[in-house]
């Protein structure tokens, strides 16, 4: 069966964008390249490797293709 252009279960989008604001419980607000703004959480590396990510900060960030107001920050830019 030819799936086409469709996303599989694991396939993640990628997008940059820079932290805005910070909020309770390791979640970012974020303004990615494309206008749109999403919320995101930090990566269980990114946590226990106790990498800070503070306002201004350029982040790369992973969505589901379900949710794209939603995602998870794996990577600080410096």
């Amino acid at each position: 069966m030819d799936r086409g252009g469709d996303l599989g279960k694991k396939e993640l989008i990628r997008a940059k964008g820079e932290v805005i604001e910070v909020l309770p419980d390791c979640m970012y607000r974020v303004r990615l390249e494309t206008g749109h703004e999403a919320i995101c959480v930090t990566s269980g590396r990114m946590r226990r490797n106790f990498i800070r990510v503070v306002v201004g900060d350029k982040v790369l960030c992973e969505f589901s293709p379900y949710d794209l107001t939603r995602g998870r920050i794996v990577y600080r830019e410096s």
